[in-house]
């Protein structure tokens, strides 16, 4: 076991490194890591093969496979939870990681978070700490507690702290899922300004575009903006997504298509990210009418061997819109069965979000592709006040919001399907987007006919 660390990273935190050249890619690696760098594996790699003693390079490693959400990929993070505990832990900070690896690995990553937060106590400097508690608690749905821990250590990054950019970028996010507009818009462009990598500030201003139904600003916002992402990993896929977004709600599905084949599945990747991508936006153009041809095939080649994962429940339903989007009853109904064993298990704190919201959802996204759209809408209203605790972001939980309201139209609930839009609505600041204007225009439609005036 090491005694003493000897070296100092970026951020000013000692680490357990004697070799300078290992220092200078774990720095890299960290940078990388907060602009979603292609480059943090090769830097992570090159860390620990010149130094294959450095405990907090294999407990980082454990939490970045954790966060790829993948059941095969678990025994990898243990061998790095094993690899982190044989090297020592020479300061309280470095055993933190290891103690947060364990955790999540015990299935209580909102105890993970904490303990990456407690680094934070006393280094707020530290951006690792930091874009590690935003990102569990990203996946967790707990958007306030990652707007809470950004305000606990903003003084700690001024514009000379070297992710001083990045920590903005994560402000700017954790403001625009909180509902603060103008003040996430702000946040992200001063990220953005301070450093001109910073995707995750880029995208949470196009988060803001979306949910302010400003899609040709945010349009005008990426064009032009494409370097800022170009160096990513997969999240440019991701990037690119929210681009064919804005192209669908002023309804120029052509480009939408086009972004979807030469850019968001131009790698026809497993990652569930960049199946959630695919499969929410292949359904946005369903529900809108816009033929999709064979594009769903693949994705649900995909999600049927990903049926028995349960990382996450935000994985799982995305799977289930492959399945359900390719017309795969059979597999729909072997995930969905599997979706309420997990939820009927030993109340971790991922199984309690199979239970809820996962087993209505699932339940009603199954009835959707049955054409069963009562119990479809009464099942997805029943998930959708637990919703936010399934992880991901309002603009990428939105499809299950869209599947919910037609459910509820192809039911004949005018009335009730009124009052979602409504709410939507609210949520969105005011601010009403293409899709809740078409719906509204057909409801106003079909409630003319005479079979309607008898209904809800």
């Amino acid at each position: 076991m090491r005694e003493n660390a000897v070296l100092t990273d970026l951020y000013g935190s000692d680490v357990a490194l004697t070799d300078p050249q290992a220092l200078a890619r774990w720095n890299a690696l960290q940078q990388a890591v907060l602009a979603h760098g292609a480059a943090a594996p090769d830097h992570l790699a090159a860390t620990l093969a010149a130094d294959p003693g450095f405990g907090l390079g294999h407990a980082a490693k454990g939490l970045f496979v954790l966060l790829l959400g993948r059941r095969e990929m678990i025994p990898t993070a243990r061998e790095s939870l094993d690899a982190a505990r044989a090297a020592g832990s020479p300061t309280a900070r470095e055993a933190a990681y290891a103690d947060a690896l364990a955790a999540w690995l015990a299935d209580t990553p909102e105890q993970a978070a904490l303990l990456i937060e407690s680094v934070l106590d006393t280094h707020p400097g530290d951006a690792l700490a930091m874009k590690l508690s935003h990102g569990i608690r990203f996946i967790l749905g707990q958007r306030r507690a990652m707007l809470d821990v950004l305000d606990r250590v903003r003084p700690a990054y001024d514009p000379k702290h070297p992710a001083y950019g990045y920590y903005m970028g994560c402000r700017a996010f954790a403001l625009e899922e909180n509902g603060a507009y103008d003040c996430a818009h702000a946040a992200g462009m001063a990220g953005l300004a301070h450093s001109a990598d910073d995707a995750w500030g880029l995208h949470a201003v196009a988060h803001v575009h979306d949910m302010t139904a400003n899609a040709a600003a945010g349009l005008d916002w990426l064009s032009g903006n494409e370097a800022a992402w170009a160096h990513c990993n997969n999240f440019r896929f991701h990037v690119w997504w929210h681009k064919a977004l804005m192209h669908l709600d002023l309804g120029q599905t052509d480009a939408v298509l086009a972004l979807y084949d030469t850019q968001i599945r131009a790698e026809r990747t497993d990652d569930y990210r960049d199946i959630s991508n695919a499969t929410s936006l292949l359904m946005r153009l369903e529900l809108d009418g816009v033929p999709v041809g064979t594009r769903w095939e693949e994705l649900a080649d995909l999600a049927e061997r990903r049926t028995g994962d349960g990382c996450l429940i935000f994985a799982d339903l995305h799977y289930l819109l492959a399945l359900v989007g390719d017309d795969r009853p059979q597999a729909a109904r072997t995930l969905v069965a599997r979706i309420a064993r997990d939820a009927a298990a030993a109340p971790t704190d991922m199984n309690r979000r199979f239970a809820n919201p996962g087993t209505a959802a699932a339940e009603g996204l199954e009835a959707f592709g049955d054409g069963a759209y009562a119990t479809a809408f009464a099942r997805l209203c029943a998930a959708r006040p637990a919703m936010q605790d399934a992880g991901g972001s309002h603009a990428q939980r939105d499809v299950f919001e869209r599947i919910t309201i037609d459910a509820g139209l192809r039911a004949g609930h005018w009335g009730r399907v009124r009052a979602l839009l409504d709410d939507r609505t609210a949520r969105r600041g005011g601010h009403e987007d293409g899709f809740a204007e078409r719906r509204r225009a057909l409801i106003d439609t079909l409630s003319q006919t005479p079979a309607a005036l008898s209904a809800e």
